[in-house]
């Protein structure tokens, strides 16, 4: 049996050995503060990769312990993690405020690419007038953050990433230099992405805004539409199969009030609702595939509901746990 690794917002990690039937948190004596916030897992040979607020950790299931890995010293808050295919000592770490490290060796040592992401943005919100106008009362900032980074299974050296608010990045050179490719979004808010071969390489990214895609490696994007009253997208996966399967998840807003899973059978081309079970009660954020078994898929919405698919998708089951806020899911093989 696979087991399921959930990451919160402020309780750490859940775990399920039994495809979500049920779930434990992992506690403090595992070696992660139970109380952590997490936000990214990466797959990798030598163990599940952790990032959260407090830099780096690996999973060693040998020894049901988590281990803290040197990370970068100028930023602990590790938002977004990527293993290289072909070389596993080669790791991408993306942060908040947004900056990309790269790490040669495995993650002992970390260099900051020093890319010209915005430290800060504006989304939306505005202090209060009077109390904006107070001495010494600091600047309300939103911190820019990597939300994702994804190497190309098949050519390593291309390596998308998209930072929240910030736009999306590539890098065709394994990740070591790194150009802007934002023509066409009408967001600068990129959630997720994915890079699937139909005859080229075709990338998608999600938004606040939608869904795009592009097939010229981000020379431009064009919106994909969902029959949705909403258009924000959040995650988007290919079946591990490689099939032309893809899901990507919608909902009402951050976090919203409601939200759905879509499904394609032809590289995202077209979409259906595959119409979760019951009342989904915030956006859905985040989903899980694995290659031992493309027809076992997991989603969570945000603010804690999980779904289980046993058949590729196509029908969905509720998990009956009810977690707090997720930010990541993973499963791997026992």
């Amino acid at each position: 049996m696979p087991h399921l690794y959930v990451a919160t917002n402020g309780l750490s990690i859940w775990h399920s050995p039994d495809l979500g039937e049920t779930l434990t948190r992992m506690p403090t004596s595992t070696g992660l503060y139970s109380g952590s916030r997490v936000w990214a897992f990466a797959e990798s040979p030598k163990g599940l990769l952790i990032g959260t607020d407090s830099g780096i950790y690996r999973w060693e299931p040998q020894t049901s312990k988590f281990v803290p890995l040197p990370a970068p010293t100028d930023c602990q808050v590790v938002t977004a993690l990527a293993v290289k295919p072909d070389n596993p000592d080669v790791i991408l770490a993306g942060t908040q405020p947004g900056a990309i490290y790269r790490s040669e060796d495995g993650g002992e040592n970390w260099v900051n690419l020093n890319l010209p992401f915005k430290p800060h943005v504006s989304s939306g919100f505005r202090d209060d007038p009077v109390m904006a106008a107070k001495p010494n009362r600091p600047i309300a900032r939103h911190w820019t953050r990597v939300t994702q980074i994804v190497f190309d299974p098949h050519d390593s050296n291309a390596v998308f990433a998209g930072v929240e608010i910030d736009g999306a990045w590539r890098s065709l050179d394994g990740g070591k230099t790194w150009k802007r490719i934002s023509n066409g979004f009408k967001t600068e808010d990129i959630h997720g992405l994915a890079i699937v071969r139909n005859g080229s390489r075709l990338v998608f990214a999600t938004s606040n805004r939608g869904l795009y895609a592009t097939r010229n490696d981000g020379d431009s994007w064009e919106q994909i539409m969902l029959d949705s009253p909403w258009q924000y997208t959040r995650s988007i996966v290919q079946s591990s199969d490689e099939s032309p399967v893809m899901f990507v998840t919608n909902g009402e807003g951050s976090p919203g009030v409601a939200g759905r899973v879509y499904r394609s059978e032809d590289y995202g081309k077209t979409w259906k609702d595959v119409k979760l079970p019951g009342e989904v009660e915030s956006s859905v954020y985040f989903l899980a595939v694995h290659p031992t078994d493309p027809n076992l898929v997991f989603a969570a919405a945000t603010l804690g509901q999980l779904y289980r698919s046993t058949d590729g998708g196509k029908n969905w089951t509720v998990i009956k746990r009810r977690i707090n806020e997720i930010r990541a899911l993973a499963w791997l093989p026992n």
